[in-house]
């Protein structure tokens, strides 16, 4: 899980952070995963949304995700490029998905405020049980989108 937020650029702290929480969220969600679930996936997608969300959250606070240098790091100005660069590879699968779909994905991973399936629901006009299936077929799109 510690890959999935140094991939997005995130420091090694800030990619601990998003593994301990990922981990303390499987944790509180044993009870109700299928036993059929794909964990690694699971896991994965949640490292993930939550590097998204800090990611979004650092570009609000004009907070660059390479401030802090680690002994992996050349310099700053590498750093600043191969974040842009990732913004833009992002940027590029999104563009490749559709509108509802992109809609999607950015109200559940990169809105500020973090809302519930029932407030995306509402917000894009479908209903509170759709957007769990709907997110995995849009993540699905956007994974292939990025593979091409």
């Amino acid at each position: 899980m510690f890959s999935v937020p140094r991939k997005y650029g995130l420091s090694a702290d800030d990619a601990a952070d998003v593994t301990q929480l990922t981990f303390t969220i499987l944790v509180q969600s044993m009870d109700t995963l299928p036993e059929d679930s794909r964990l690694g996936g699971w896991l994965t997608t949640v490292a993930r949304r939550h590097t998204w969300r800090l990611l979004e959250r650092n570009r609000r606070q004009g907070i660059g995700t390479h401030a802090v240098l680690d002994e992996n790091t050349t310099g700053g100005d590498t750093q600043t490029l191969e974040n842009w660069e990732l913004g833009e590879w992002l940027d590029y699968g999104l563009s490749r998905i559709g509108r509802s779909c992109r809609e999607l994905l950015f109200a559940l991973y990169l809105d500020p405020k973090g809302p519930s399936y029932a407030e995306v629901a509402a917000r894009l006009g479908m209903a509170v049980g759709s957007v769990g299936p709907t997110r995995i077929r849009c993540l699905e799109r956007l994974r292939q989108a990025l593979d091409d």
